[in-house]
């Protein structure tokens, strides 16, 4: 990007800067001239080793500038210096000293940039030393021993000139005993903007100060009223506690002018810890949470924090909008997941922070934009779209404000790429991070020199800044308020001010989107798997009494499954992923059918019982149970192929539901019960079970009653013929032993005189004394004719049989 150095008039001092420069150059011309014509320097050592200044890159010696105070003085300021010089080489460097340089002013953004990558580079640039007294000297620097320095030098004796910012070097001379004479051994430079008075036209500047964390609660919670939520883990804790990295975002953040862009998610999750909370440990065991002080305290400042400023929030969950444009939009409901995380944001926001948010903004990975992101952003309700110059290039010589339109009613405001990436990396050590403050102020100074126009810039940092990235963050803002060339501005403000005419307002092509973000982006099996998760709970919620229990928690849960935090994390993304779809599959399984074993059913009908188990909390209601036989012409059920009865069912019980069945013939069928919804989808998994059927049928039912009815007048008929055998036999005796007495021996008078009929009476009683003796069947038939009479019958009178 071309970039003009569109500075007005030199001042008298460096006017006078200059005229000493050029006569110092033209005095030393001929000691210059002499130097020319000396021999080459010596070799290097018999260790090898080269010349720092022959060589390009870092010298034998770092230097770290740990601090510069102020970060950007005025006239009448006292500018310390302080850091370490270590020696990194194997010689001890004698006669060695430390000074200032001040070089020339840096005209353009592009060479703050060339200079910082080359900080600590020998062959660049290093300026005119301060020198005197203000040179801090060392005997000897041995080889991996640290040395600190501090020096102090005020702002008129570094003879600064014109508004600007200038190269302020740290640079370590001194010998060796293999190079022994006075050169510079290392080098660290930085910037020092210059700006002792107020600029006639402030830039605006906005600052977003996000309050954005990983998704920490899954749609697991207790089963009491109050539904305790359970947490993954207890890394949420760790953030909000003193000196925690979201603790220090708060701290930090509250005495600066920023527009707090804040997650809803990340308040809700410290909100719940405020109350009864469990936490789930890696073995999967579950023990209460015990920071509710801690939580607490954290709402406490941040609600003190963001009263009278501005908050932005993002929608629940911080779902990430470019995985969706890329690679959801195509999966059934993904976009609806995004409307909701958006419209749930307000309320969320308002209730805990008490504040009203706005929810205007959508704010892609790294402010990169193509037109399907655009889309998507926009799609929820969002109308301003938060983008970065390194996406949206302007080809000007000079910054452009921020808010442009980009059609379809949509700003895109673009962020200013130099300043919003200032402060990544690692920043841990004190010399990174006062090179980032100096030159986020380096870039904004300048920003603001290029022209005489007020112009408003938006700074958005990384989502998730660590400790040591937001205290830079704060120390450089803290400098820039307090600075006389920039004034603070809200994003709504930034968003409604007027647009340059020349500013570019084309969304780049999916062509140029940065080739290294979608490697990160959520893939499509992501969203496909939460349109599944959602089809589940779809089906799920319709038979719940209390469906808010279930369809609130797993709701939030599905947003977090599309957050921005899971970039480069996809191994974990997968594990959330999974975890919500079996916890929502458990809650399922918990409403289901008993398994039964083989049923034998004998007459023609009977009930079937079927057992549905609740192992909910809550009831389920608008269910069906369905018992259907698959052979009905052996088992019906209600009279046809199957039968349906509604079923209700309260939390922790289980209800009996019977079918009236009817037998055709005997044998086994097969039974298959199963849950519908209302809507006649199934529900669960069917229980299929046999019926063993004994079919008895009318006919069979006579022919065995006739033959118990046999058995029973065969009994009788015995015993009514033995007793009257017996009666006949006493008779027979007793005339007997009369006739014995009286007539004596019987003559052959006495004997019958038809011998056959008599033959035939005892061949006739011999027979009925023989069939009752024997057993009656059970198929012989009943009597056709009424009982005689039960006394005995005379000699010669027939029985009937």
């Amino acid at each position: 990007m071309a970039e003009a150095a569109d500075f007005q008039g030199t001042s008298a001092s460096p006017a006078r800067r200059w005229l000493r420069r050029t006569g110092a150059l033209l005095a030393g011309a001929p000691l210059l001239a002499g130097l020319l014509q000396l021999p080459a320097a010596p070799p290097a050592d018999a260790a090898g080793q080269e010349s720092p200044q022959a060589a390009a890159g870092a010298g034998s010696v770092s230097v770290a500038v740990d601090s510069l105070s102020p970060s950007a003085p005025s006239e009448g300021d006292t500018v310390t210096v302080s850091g370490t010089v270590t020696n990194n080489g194997k010689q001890t460097v004698t006669g060695a000293h430390v000074d200032l340089q001040v070089g020339p002013p840096l005209e353009t953004r592009s060479s703050i940039d060339t200079l910082a990558k080359k900080s600590d580079d020998l062959q660049g640039p290093s300026g005119e030393k301060v020198g005197g007294k203000y040179t801090e000297k060392f005997s000897a620097l041995t080889p991996g021993v640290a040395e600190p320095f501090s020096i102090s030098v005020p702002a008129d004796k570094l003879d600064l000139g014109r508004d600007g910012v200038y190269q302020l070097a740290v640079a370590l001379s001194g010998e060796t005993a293999a190079q022994p004479w006075d050169q510079v051994r290392g080098i660290q430079r930085t910037f020092l903007p210059w700006q002792p008075e107020e600029a006639g036209t402030r830039t605006k500047t906005t600052f977003l100060w996000p309050l954005v964390s990983s998704a920490h609660i899954a749609a697991e919670t207790g089963s009491n009223e109050q539904q305790t939520p359970v947490f993954r883990d207890d890394e949420l804790a760790e953030e909000i506690a003193p000196g925690g990295r979201l603790d220090q975002m708060v701290s930090l953040g509250k005495g600066l002018d920023v527009t707090w862009v804040v997650d809803p998610d990340l308040l809700a999750s410290v909100d719940a810890m405020t109350r009864s909370y469990q936490v789930r440990a890696a073995d999967g065991t579950i023990t209460p949470g015990r920071n509710q002080e801690a939580a607490k305290h954290w709402l406490a400042e941040l609600q003190q924090a963001v009263t009278g400023e501005e908050v932005a929030a993002l929608p629940f969950g911080d779902p990430d909008v470019a995985s969706l444009a890329h690679n959801g939009t195509n999966v059934t409901g993904s976009l609806s997941h995004l409307k909701e995380a958006t419209d749930v944001a307000d309320e969320t926001v308002e209730t805990i922070l008490h504040v009203k948010p706005s929810t205007d903004f959508a704010w892609p990975v790294d402010g990169a934009v193509d037109p399907s992101i655009v889309k998507v952003a926009t799609s929820a309700g969002a109308d301003k779209v938060i983008t970065r110059s390194d996406s949206l290039q302007d080809n000007l010589s000079y910054t452009p404000s921020a808010a442009r339109p980009i059609g379809g009613g949509t700003t895109a405001v673009v962020a200013d790429s130099r300043m919003s990436t200032a402060f990544q990396g690692d920043l841990t050590k004190a010399s990174a991070s006062t090179l980032a403050v100096q030159r986020f102020l380096a870039q904004s100074l300048t920003l603001g020199l290029q022209t005489g126009k007020q112009r408003s810039v938006v700074v958005a940092p990384q989502r998730m800044p660590s400790v040591s990235q937001a205290q830079a963050m704060a120390e450089a803002l803290g400098a820039l308020q307090g600075g006389a060339w920039s004034e603070s501005q809200d994003l709504t403000a930034a968003a409604k001010a007027k647009p340059d005419p020349a500013a570019n307002t084309k969304v780049p092509p999916t062509s140029a989107y940065p080739s290294s973000l979608p490697k990160q982006e959520l893939p499509r099996a992501a969203f496909e798997q939460i349109a599944r998760t959602q089809g589940k709970l779809d089906k799920f919620k319709v038979i719940l009494t209390r469906q808010s229990r279930v369809v609130t928690p797993f709701g939030r849960a599905m947003n977090r499954e599309m957050s921005t935090s899971w970039r480069g994390r996809g191994v974990a993304a997968v594990g959330y992923r999974d975890g919500i779809e079996t916890y929502l599959n458990g809650l399922i399984d918990g409403v289901k059918l008993i398994q039964k074993s083989e049923t034998k059913l004998s007459g023609r009908s009977a009930t079937i019982p079927v057992t549905v188990q609740n192992n909910l909390v809550q009831g389920v209601e608008h269910l069906k149970l369905r018992l259907t036989s698959m052979n009905p012409t052996r088992l019906k059920i209600g009279g046809d192929a199957y039968e349906e009865q509604r079923v209700t069912v309260n939390g922790g019980h289980a209800q009996s539901v019977k079918f009236t069945t009817s037998a055709n013939a005997n044998g086994r069928a097969k039974v298959v019960a199963q849950l519908y919804t209302e809507d006649g989808q199934t529900y669960g998994a069917p229980v299929t079970f046999d019926v063993k059927v004994t079919e008895v049928t009318p006919t069979v039912m006579l022919v065995i009653g006739g033959g118990v009815l046999l058995l029973v007048l065969a009994g009788f008929r015995m015993y009514t013929q033995r007793k009257r055998a017996a009666a006949r036999e006493a008779d027979e005796d007793d005339t007997a032993e009369t006739d014995d007495e009286i007539d004596g021996p019987q003559s052959q008078a006495d004997a019958p005189q038809n011998p056959e009929a008599s033959g035939a009476r005892l061949k006739e009683e011999s027979e009925a004394g023989s069939r009752a003796d024997a057993p009656e069947q059970p198929s012989d038939p009943a009597p056709d004719t009424a009982a005689e009479s039960a006394d005995p019958s005379g000699t010669g009178e027939r029985v009937d049989r």
